[in-house]
């Protein structure tokens, strides 16, 4: 007879949690990064369909980009979904910076800074139903995608939570 068992959604189960997606801020979610996505932005005219600020300005501050990605990827946060919060966690290391429910997320807020349009990033909030930001993520890559990604593991667990409760009550006591 075999152990194994049958989930509906493979991986995902009621009782345990399991991360639904990982993803890495931007330079954009830095003050350095906003600076550089500015000047990258800078002048607006077209040669052959690519800004000019594109063609003058990345190559030489390159290496400004490449020490702040590197201290990003040492020093910096990663956000992870799971199937019962949103958490923000050091890049390397398992020390978790922040986290909050998706149970306590009522609404998630996009806001674009100053020098994150070139990173096509944004900033979201997560607000609970008071209206109170219950978490910041800075600088967050394809940010509408991320939103999405939270909110449908919140619509999730909450239909899990009432159906687990529905189930609950009906077993005698």
């Amino acid at each position: 007879m075999s152990s194994v068992r049958i989930q509906a959604i493979s991986g995902v189960s009621a009782d345990a949690e399991t991360i639904v997606a990982t993803i890495y801020p931007s330079m954009a979610a830095t003050a350095a990064g906003r600076l550089l996505g500015l000047l990258y932005d800078c002048i607006p005219i077209p040669i052959n369909g690519i800004k000019l600020s594109h063609l003058l300005f990345p190559l030489p501050t390159s290496p400004i980009a490449l020490v702040l990605y590197f201290y990003l990827k040492a020093f910096g946060s990663k956000y992870v979904i799971t199937n019962r919060a949103v958490r923000v966690w050091n890049s390397l290391g398992v020390r978790m910076r922040a986290q909050v429910a998706l149970a306590d997320i009522d609404e998630i807020a996009v806001t674009t800074s100053a020098g994150q349009r070139f990173f096509k990033a944004a900033d979201l909030l997560l607000v609970g139903a008071d209206g109170r930001v219950l978490l910041r993520l800075d600088g967050v890559p394809r940010a509408e995608v991320f939103r999405q990604t939270i909110l449908e593991a919140r619509d999730a667990r909450l239909q899990n939570d009432r159906a687990l409760a529905t189930i609950k009550a009906r077993q005698p006591a």
